[in-house]
């Protein structure tokens, strides 16, 4: 940053204190199911998670006037107000220089494929209003003199979409729609866990009505167990961050996946994430993208007797080859297959697993340059790509070390360490590739509505991204899906629910405390919740990582399938009253990642090849990965069929096994055959809102 930045303002952005939350001021119905006096909350709109997303929707439902309940399993614990990178970012329709358009923003954020054409459009569209509600609620966006946001060049993103607070952006957008939940009254159930759907109705008559919680705030009296019912109810409690072990989420991220998939409810792209490089999850789990390598750090890795290697000098041709690619991870930071190639930026990534799975620790290094690469000769700024030197040019980024460039560029990325603990200007940085971010999730329509009718999805748990998109597009996505889900809900007048539904209340309620029940008294062949967590991190981080075997996927998914039928049969085995949310945890990643599986097995099948999320290694692989040395021949991977990119792969459970499906793209109507006149009158009657509404073609 050109202006020195006093102190107080690098904390303010850094150390971002929360609101607290007082106790919801509810007098709920009591009902009595299988033997317990249990809570039961009525609401028009209960909101399943506290994050940016969630809250979105909340606030909006309020000011339409709907009545809301927020159901938070931990307030302030989640993605958004615990993770992040130097590029949390947020998407304008306009760009500074360049010029742009919905369409092409449009274009940018489904550019990979595998996203419907509407909801591509739809969040490019309706950028422009959650930008300026933030900003009016105060978040902290930086302008320049004339009010214009600042901008800059993210992942997927060639022409500067970008903008940032810092590196706790979706921690501040928490911060101010949270102050605003409050201020509008909404009540929060403060630890409270969603844990099964509850539907009422047969075919194409059936529809959410609730769901059936824990509320950790009285979990000494039944478990915990209560019941909410609601008119809409609105998953939006985040990915499922347990699933890897090598993950870059806050501890204790579960998500509402695996309960939808329990619910019957269709998921896609699950075959779709991101994985990029943080550091480790058993530290402070951050992405490192951005100025964290931009600034060029020295990268090496430290072996069992702690001799350095200068590891990256044996994969890139020649220093500047190197530190340019280096630099590239700061806006190309997911692992992308492709970029293997042609000593490119995800080259990196792929050497960085194979130092890891060599049993060595990877260290970033912010007081040296990088020592020279395979030609000799020593690091320059002057010996960069032009790209490279520009970058570091306009920024005023030419300090002779990589921490004071840091401190120029990011001081706030150095203030975000040392506020958990590690001191950049002091101490290397041990980082790995870790998981990020599920680009999958619920299958939801324009208006985020799921395959069943009244239960909505919002924020990483929507499965509307496709392959690739742009850095910082998912905070948009969640935040135009709130904006939706509220607008869609208040023009259907949704009321509070007035129906008991007592035979579906009854047996939803039941089947949870029987696996309560059942876990207590530990069937002898119970399995551990220690025991399921290990096997299933262990197996998705080294079987359907960002690298992948296609040999390796159908004995996994096997074995995953196993795993699920003996937690069905035997149960999870808890120790104290306590545990009991861990029941349905578990039991819901187990689920989720038989269906990531099934869906990878499924995609290789067919003939699928690498693209955004995973490389998969096969001998008949048609491209094989160079590094200065020569061909990697065990790094052999198959090309992506374009084809594959014009459909999304959709899962549903029915019970006992999964059923998937291909569903095709959802098209964008004709927009040169929407006029003012002609249309004026279906936003007046709320016709834009009925399912089958589109315009002329």
């Amino acid at each position: 940053m050109s202006t020195q930045v006093p102190q107080h303002i690098l904390d303010a952005l850094t150390r971002v204190e929360m609101p607290p939350v007082p106790a919801a001021q509810l007098s709920p119905e009591t009902i009595a199911v299988d033997g317990m006096e249990l809570p039961l909350y009525r609401c028009g709109m209960a909101v399943i998670g506290s994050g940016a997303a969630g809250l979105r929707a909340a606030v909006e439902a309020k000011r339409r006037g709907l009545d809301v309940l927020i159901c938070s399993m931990s307030l302030y614990g989640g993605t958004s107000a615990c993770s992040g990178s130097d590029k949390q970012t947020l998407h304008t329709a306009g760009t500074a220089r360049s010029g742009d358009d919905f369409r092409k923003l449009a274009a940018a954020i489904g550019g990979g494929g595998c996203m419907d054409h509407d909801t591509a459009y739809i969040e490019a569209v309706g950028s422009i209003n959650a930008l300026a509600g933030l900003q009016y609620l105060g978040l902290p966006l930086p302008q320049d003199r004339y009010g214009a946001v600042l901008r800059y060049q993210t992942d997927h993103d060639e022409v500067g979409r970008a903008t940032s607070c810092g590196p706790r952006t979706s921690r501040l957008m928490v911060k101010v729609l949270a102050e605003e939940a409050i201020r509008l009254g909404i009540p929060f159930l403060r630890k409270c866990e969603a844990i099964r759907i509850i539907t009422a109705g047969e075919g194409d008559q059936r529809r959410a009505v609730g769901a059936v919680v824990i509320d950790q705030e009285r979990r000494d009296q039944d478990w915990g167990l209560a019941v909410v019912l609601c008119e809409d109810l609105v998953l939006a409690s985040g990915g499922p961050g347990e699933l890897y072990r090598d993950s870059v989420y806050p501890r204790h991220c579960y998500g509402s996946l695996g309960m939808a998939i329990e619910a019957g409810i269709a998921v896609t792209n699950l075959s779709e994430s991101q994985f990029g490089i943080g550091t480790r999850r058993t530290e402070f789990p951050w992405n490192l993208s951005g100025t964290y390598v931009q600034v060029i750090p020295y990268i090496y890795s430290v072996d069992a007797e702690g001799q350095e290697h200068n590891f990256l000098a044996d994969y890139y041709r020649t220093t500047q080859e190197l530190c340019s690619n280096v630099f590239r991870k700061g806006y190309q930071w997911p692992f992308h297959a492709t970029r293997m190639e042609d000593f490119g930026s995800s080259l990196v990534d792929l050497a960085i697993d194979r130092e890891s799975r060599a049993g060595r620790t990877v260290v970033m290094d912010f007081l040296r340059n990088p020592q020279p690469g395979a030609d000799g000769k020593a690091f320059s700024l002057d010996n960069l790509d032009a790209d490279v030197r520009t970058y570091l040019e306009n920024n005023d980024a030419l300090q002779e070390t990589p921490i004071e460039r840091l401190q120029h560029m990011n001081p706030l990325a150095i203030e975000l360490y040392r506020m958990h603990g590690h001191d950049l200007a002091t101490d290397p940085l041990p980082f790995n590739v870790s998981n990020q971010h599920m680009n999958g999730g619920v299958a939801v329509d324009a208006w985020n509505e799921s395959s069943l009718p009244h239960c909505f999805a919002v924020g990483e748990v929507a499965g509307t991204h496709g392959v690739t998109r742009p850095g910082g597009s998912a905070l948009n996505a969640g935040q135009v899906g709130g904006l939706r889900v509220a607008s869609h809900c208040a023009a259907r007048g949704s009321q509070v629910a007035d129906k008991t539904f007592d035979q579906e209340l009854s047996q939803a309620v039941s089947a949870c405390a029987g696996l309560i029940r059942s876990g207590l008294k530990s069937h002898p062949n119970a399995l551990a919740i220690s025991a399921v967590r290990e096997e299933i991190q262990g197996r998705m981080s080294e079987k359907a990582g960002f690298i992948c075997q296609v040999d390796e996927l159908p004995p996994a998914l096997q074995a995953a399938q196993d795993l699920r039928r003996r937690i069905w049969q035997a149960g999870l085995a808890i120790t104290r009253p306590s545990q009991a949310v861990d029941i349905f945890r578990w039991r819901h990643l187990a689920l989720t990642s038989e269906a990531v599986l099934a869906t990878l097995v499924h995609y290789v099948g067919l003939g699928g090849g690498s693209r955004g999320a995973r490389a998969y290694l096969a001998a008949d692989g048609e491209v094989t990965i160079h590094t200065r040395h020569g061909p990697l021949s065990d790094v052999r991977y198959r090309v992506e069929k374009p084809e594959h990119q014009q459909f999304k792969i959709t899962v549903e459970w029915q019970g006992d096994s999964f059923s998937l499906s291909h569903q095709a793209l959802r098209p964008l109507d004709n927009l040169d055959r929407i006029f003012f006149e002609k249309h004026w009158g279906d936003y007046l009657t709320n016709q834009i809102h009925h399912a089958a509404y589109t315009h002329a073609p």
